[in-house]
């Protein structure tokens, strides 16, 4: 059964500029195009396709991560998805807090500021495979999310055994009110060829100033006080600076409590 652009988008739920996005990008692509009026025709065996594009669309997901998804089997397809999910509760939760943090302050005036005791410790050398992105604040776990997933992907692909951290380096501040390059990284062990715009690298040894930050204080403005209070213990001791800070997570977002130990706010410093 062959169907016009605007039936099968009734159907399908998808508007006609929507089904002309996907066509081009490749992820939808019409069953014939007549060579003469170029009008589109497509079959009832792509309503299935389709109806998964629109719900997947529905949830907020992007093009790109659908494009990815849509031809695995669906054990694969279901594991992408879950990992996409977390990311996105991850996300939410942040906002969450960053709103209950400054209700709270408003409400009931300034909190106690955390205690973050800052340790000293030397990170041996490891391989890193790793992907800089462009962020601003608002879609910064979300774009982590995405980037850290995708490495993993890649890795697993060529049989790569990754660890359980991901580090995300950040050369400058992310704001608010532009986009700033972050580079995220994911340790492993293995062969691996770099391709597209992943890039493999040793990260040297390195000594670390840090401090433990769980999970539930993970977001905007609570996580600051963890990166103050390394900066101050650096300033006091008279460390110099050997590279960007960074931020090295211990484990995935759903697999931890919020109490657990769940990130290191970290400073290389010359030994």
């Amino acid at each position: 059964m062959s169907m016009t652009i605007s039936e099968f988008g009734r159907r399908a739920g998808l508007s006609i500029k929507a089904l002309r996005l996907y066509d081009v990008s490749g992820l939808l692509p019409p069953a014939e195009v007549d060579a003469d009026s170029n009008y589109r025709r497509y079959s009832a065996d792509q309503l299935e396709r389709a109806g998964r594009i629109s719900l997947l669309r529905r949830l907020g997901m992007p093009l790109a991560v659908i494009t990815e998804l849509i031809d695995l089997p669906d054990a694969e397809a279901a594991q992408r998805l879950d990992r996409w999910w977390a990311t996105e509760e991850a996300a939410v939760a942040a906002r969450r807090e960053s709103y209950t943090w400054l209700r709270t302050r408003l409400v009931h005036g300034n909190e106690p500021d955390r205690d973050y005791p800052v340790h000293i410790a030397l990170r041996p050398a490891q391989k890193v495979a790793t992907l800089q992105i462009v962020v601003d604040q608002p879609n910064l776990v979300t774009a982590m999310g995405s980037a850290e997933w995708e490495i993993r992907r890649h890795l697993e692909e060529q049989g790569a055994t990754a660890t359980g951290e991901h580090w995300v380096i950040y050369p400058a501040p992310v704001t608010p009110d532009g986009e700033t390059a972050i580079e995220v990284c994911v340790p492993y062990s293995g062969s691996v060829e770099p391709v597209g715009r992943l890039t493999i690298r040793m990260e040297p040894e390195q000594l670390m100033a840090y401090a433990v930050v769980i999970r539930d204080d993970c977001f905007f403005p609570r996580i600051a006080q963890a990166y103050e209070a390394v900066w101050a213990h650096v300033s006091a001791a008279g460390h110099l600076l050997a590279a960007s800070p960074r931020e090295i997570y211990l484990d995935s977002w759903e697999r931890l409590s919020g109490s657990d130990p769940f990130a290191h706010v970290a400073q290389p410093i010359e030994g």
